[in-house]
């Protein structure tokens, strides 16, 4: 049985613990259309209003390496080893597929937080789809993301924000699973109502 075969026979909730960051892809392709069925489960994040508050910019083949150039002319600024900046570029090259995760900049503060919000959702269904599917994803937030030259480069308008860059294909590895905390220890259960009218 598969990796994709297995997976579907799981819950959502052993999905979810199943799931890894994968940061080493075949050079496989995804078959064509995959990245819109699972774009179109993404989102059906929970949004306030249904604002929608996001939009995809894609880079596959030849995308790939306009991709990386575009990174480059930044990474190779921020890491003094020219070798290591190069490596960067070629294994940005390589990914599969990298999918921009954009939202607009709504001046007001609630507004701003509920689409983040509601954003990061889209791409954490995003991930736990493609995981279903037997593709690996990593969620990146680099610091050349801010950019204001890299961003006009790869599209994004102004007044929107990079929420994620997300680098998919077929996992070359699977990394083991690290601990969690138990949430018993993060968790504090109010079940009556504090005297002073202040939960301590």
């Amino acid at each position: 049985m598969t990796q994709s075969q297995q997976t579907q026979q799981n819950s959502v909730a052993e999905i979810i613990k199943e799931r890894r960051s994968i940061k080493l892809f075949k050079k496989d392709p995804l078959p064509q259309g995959l990245l819109e069925e699972l774009l179109n489960v993404a989102v059906w994040a929970p949004n306030h209003g249904v604002r929608e508050p996001w939009r995809f910019i894609a880079f596959q083949g030849e995308g790939s390496k306009f991709l990386a150039e575009s990174a480059f002319a930044f990474v190779k600024r921020a890491i003094a080893d020219p070798e290591v900046a190069a490596k960067r570029k070629e294994y940005i090259s390589n990914i599969p597929l990298t999918v921009i995760v954009v939202m607009p900049e709504d001046p007001r503060q609630r507004e701003w937080d509920e689409d983040f919000a509601a954003a990061s959702a889209l791409v954490q269904n995003f991930q736990l789809a493609a995981w279903e599917q037997g593709v690996g994803t990593i969620w990146k937030t680099d610091p050349y993301i801010n950019n204001p030259e890299f961003r006009i480069k790869i599209g994004v308008k102004p007044g929107e924000k990079i929420v994620a860059m997300i680098h998919a294909g077929y996992p070359e590895t699977v990394p083991d699973s690290r601990p969690r905390t138990d949430a018993s220890e993060l968790l504090k259960i109010v079940d009556f109502y504090p005297e002073n009218g202040v939960v301590e």
